[in-house]
């Protein structure tokens, strides 16, 4: 089986932020595997404000992972 996530290691945080986004994407691909109701849902939650402020603090979560994987908030002084 071939893993779809070797490392959390990233070369910027920019490149962090968007391993963060693919972390999200994947949750609801693994969550809901079928893409036909997954692109029946889009609509719904693509115009809705709470769910949109909602995946926006899921990649938060996610990125503060990755971010502490990879020191991006080590003490610098």
């Amino acid at each position: 089986m071939s893993t779809w996530l070797p490392t959390l290691i990233t070369s910027t945080p920019e490149e962090g932020y968007a391993l963060a986004i693919i972390l999200a994407r994947m949750a609801v691909k693994l969550t809901q595997p079928d893409p036909e109701i997954r692109d029946r849902l889009r609509p719904e939650y693509s115009e809705d404000a709470e769910a949109l402020i909602s995946v926006s603090q899921v990649v938060a979560t996610h990125f503060a992972t990755v971010a502490a994987a990879n020191g991006y908030w080590k003490d610098v002084s």
